[in-house]
């Protein structure tokens, strides 16, 4: 329960330093709280262990790529007529796909008045 620090600024009387640390118990206690508060500051970008700014560049990339390979079997399948290329599309598809409305729902949720739509675009 001693694990806060107060800055070095503030003076606290050891009686406020003993509140203050019962609050921050209670507070640490409540599910419910504790859940919120995580979700906001993960919204507000204070949380940077698992935001999608580190991990934002892979998406866009993997559509693209899932676009090529789609792409590329495809005019492979049909000019050759041979089944593996037409199967690697039929299987490629349904991802790129996926992948690109996942990617098309994070460009529309992060629209900002006066803002560029992503860092890529």
């Amino acid at each position: 329960m001693d694990d806060w620090e107060t800055p070095e600024d503030v003076l606290l009387s050891s009686r406020e330093r003993l509140a203050l640390l019962r609050m921050e118990a209670n507070l640490r206690q409540d599910r419910r709280f504790v859940h919120r508060m995580r979700a906001a500051e993960r919204r507000m970008g204070g949380d940077r262990r698992s935001t999608r700014g580190e991990r934002g560049g892979w998406l866009p990339l993997s559509v693209l790529l899932l676009l090529t390979a789609s792409a590329f079997a495809a005019v492979t399948g049909v000019r050759t007529s041979a089944p593996a290329p037409l199967w690697c599309f039929a299987l490629l598809w349904p991802l790129t796909l996926v992948q690109s409305f996942r990617l098309l729902c994070r460009v529309t949720r992060r629209v900002r008045p006066g803002r560029r739509l992503t860092r890529w675009l």
